[in-house]
């Protein structure tokens, strides 16, 4: 097994599954490093960056960053020895948001839904990648002061309001897997009170319909979040979810009033045919 380096924030890629005859390694080795350029590296990474992020070997990464830059998924800056992703990445990402209907549909919803709620408040749409969420959409409050977080950006999985939300939405197979994975990745002297918050949340959306996490994704942020599937055949599981500073957020009010929004609005677009 190559040892793979743990990067900031949960970011860490999941390794494919090498053993089935239809796995293509170095396709999936090369959409590692693409996965490995995060919004704010605006200076780009260099090949030792994508080799820490990736755990892939120096030399194998120097061949993936040479076959993306002759295809143009990668550039190349000479005078900091750094890469930075081409144009043809963004054409993939906007295939993919294309595809997701309920992003359009849920961007008024989120805004007024963000405007009604005042001051330091964002509203998200997001889905899984790996150990992350990813934000698909975001609407903030006509505010100055907000989490500074747009399309794009990654939180924790394990930690966040939103990605609770995604775990409590997870059936079957999937949902084993997680749990097993991020226990592996917590260890065990923390996974009891990571396991507990986790629960917490499935049994919060349970009964309150929505989770609100105080402070534990990171300390002085407030959230609740609520998972949501799209009516559409094949749709992946997301999750939505309303935060902000805690002192714009507080604790009564988030409970009281932001979560029931949230949950109201996620019940409408689940109604819709998207």
């Amino acid at each position: 097994m190559r040892k793979r380096t743990p990067p900031v924030d949960d970011s860490e890629q999941a390794a494919g599954s090498g053993n089935d005859r239809q796995f293509i390694t170095s396709l999936h080795r090369g959409l590692e490093v693409l996965r490995a350029f995060r919004p704010e590296d605006r200076a780009g990474l260099s090949n030792g960056d994508l080799a820490e992020r990736t755990g892939l070997p120096n030399s194998t990464v120097s061949r993936l960053t040479f076959t993306l830059l002759k295809t143009g998924y990668l550039l190349y800056d000479n005078d900091t020895g750094r890469y930075r992703m081409g144009v043809p990445v963004l054409s993939l990402g906007y295939a993919c948001l294309s595809g997701l209907p309920v992003r359009e549909t849920a961007q008024t919803y989120m805004q007024e839904l963000a405007d009604a709620c005042g001051e330091g408040v964002l509203v998200a749409l997001g889905g899984r990648v790996d150990f992350t969420m990813i934000y698909l959409a975001a609407a903030r409050s006509r505010s100055v002061i907000s989490l500074q977080l747009g399309v794009g950006s990654r939180i924790s999985l394990a930690r966040s309001a939103m990605g609770r939300a995604y775990l409590a939405g997870c059936k079957g197979e999937e949902k084993t897997e997680l749990m097993e994975a991020i226990e592996e990745r917590t260890g065990p002297e923390d996974w009891p009170k990571m396991r507990d918050g986790i629960l917490d949340a499935e049994q919060q959306i349970a009964e309150n319909g929505f989770y609100a996490n105080i402070g534990e994704w990171q300390p002085g942020v407030h959230s609740v979040a609520v998972p949501f599937r799209s009516m559409q055949n094949n749709s992946p599981l997301l999750a939505f979810n309303l935060g902000g500073p805690a002192n714009y957020l507080p604790k009564d009010r988030l409970i009281n009033e932001f979560g029931p929004k949230l949950a109201e609005m996620v019940g409408t677009l689940s109604q819709s045919a998207i």
